[in-house]
């Protein structure tokens, strides 16, 4: 696949005020009731046929966007924008508790879910509502493909499982598989988590934060985890800026162990993903596992040999963690690998 096909960072700039700008204003922006009656803020981008010239067949080709933890669709215009002009439908959801979605505590600022298993059930309703009814023809209903990253790549693969027919092809991006404890033992780090959770009940009025974890705060481009591009770096972080409502701080003790349950189920029922699934990995990570998504994808291979080729990620090597917001050299070939794996299938 060409790399014209996505916007380079020299074009970026103008582009994003420009023929971004001006995509995202067809878009629309709208909300519906998840889990316990949750506000789920989610934007859609449907081609209109009569004036489609990008691929005739894209009213079959529905994708989803599982955004990562503190992220939400507005962050996703770049990334919108060269899916849809690949032919994409391109539905964008923004998780409980993060981006416009609402909020369940007092503190806006604090990473919180009550049950992990609210994320998944929530992607339902929208695939269910909102993306299904957009993927269908006078003939056929076509299953829309699934791209998720981080933290939504581990609420993608619990979908997998829970919803095994309803997705026609998957790409997680550096999925949230798994912790770095920094150097402390897996063992003891559960202990410490689990038993500060416990401690929580007991004690506290409202979900702690985990140990070092506080509200949000601008981060410096410098030796920043996510991206090597420092202007995409620095359009996101405008935006957060501009925009207090999307701003989201750290994880709490709750969401940490609500996390650690949903990772052992992905684990322990990993042959119910029978979606063709590929995993695209962050070479330089800092935030996610990478020995965990190896062996997610060696598991997973065994059981499903269309997954994974070869039983390994797809490794970008050099990249950081938001392979979508990286320099070109990276996210080209990201992109690359997710979209010819969605049109293989």
């Amino acid at each position: 696949m060409p790399s014209n096909k996505f916007t380079t960072e020299p074009q970026l700039a103008n582009r994003y005020i420009s023929e971004i700008a001006d995509f995202w204003l067809t878009g629309e922006f709208a909300h519906f009731n998840g889990v316990d009656n949750a506000r789920i803020n989610y934007a859609t981008f449907i081609h209109n046929e009569a004036n489609n010239l990008s691929n005739s067949n894209s009213d079959k080709k529905c994708l989803v966007i599982s955004s990562g933890r503190t992220e939400g669709y507005l962050k996703y215009k770049e990334l919108s924008f060269d899916l849809f002009n690949l032919g994409f439908n391109v539905f964008l959801i923004d998780h409980r508790g993060q981006g416009l979605s609402e909020r369940a505590l007092e503190n806006p600022h604090k990473g919180y879910v009550e049950s992990f298993q609210h994320y998944v059930d929530d992607l339902a309703i929208f695939i269910d509502r909102i993306v299904k009814p957009h993927c269908i023809t006078a003939n056929q209903v076509y299953k829309p493909y699934l791209l998720a990253h981080s933290m939504g790549g581990a609420i993608a693969a619990r979908y997998l499982q829970d919803y095994p027919d309803s997705i026609q092809a998957a790409v997680l991006s550096s999925p949230m598989l798994g912790f770095i404890s920094g150097g402390i033992p897996d063992v003891i780090a559960e202990l410490l988590i689990k038993s500060t959770a416990q401690i929580n009940q007991w004690f506290g009025n409202t979900p702690w934060y985990f140990f070092g974890q506080k509200d949000y705060a601008q981060m410096d481009f410098v030796d920043n985890p996510l991206t090597h591009s420092e202007l995409r770096f620095q359009q996101f972080s405008q935006l957060y800026q501009e925009t207090p409502a999307i701003q989201l701080g750290g994880i709490t003790v709750k969401w940490l162990t609500e996390s650690l349950t949903a990772l052992e189920t992905i684990f322990a029922n990993i042959d119910k993903i029978i979606t063709p699934t590929l995993v695209t990995q962050s070479g330089d990570e800092k935030i996610v596992s990478n020995q965990a998504q190896d062996d997610f994808c060696q598991q997973l291979h065994q059981s499903q040999p269309q997954s994974c080729p070869n039983g390994k990620p797809i490794s970008i090597k050099g990249a950081s963690h938001e392979l979508f917001f990286e320099r070109d050299i990276y996210r080209q070939q990201a992109l690359t690998a997710a979209v010819e794996w969605l049109e293989q299938h």
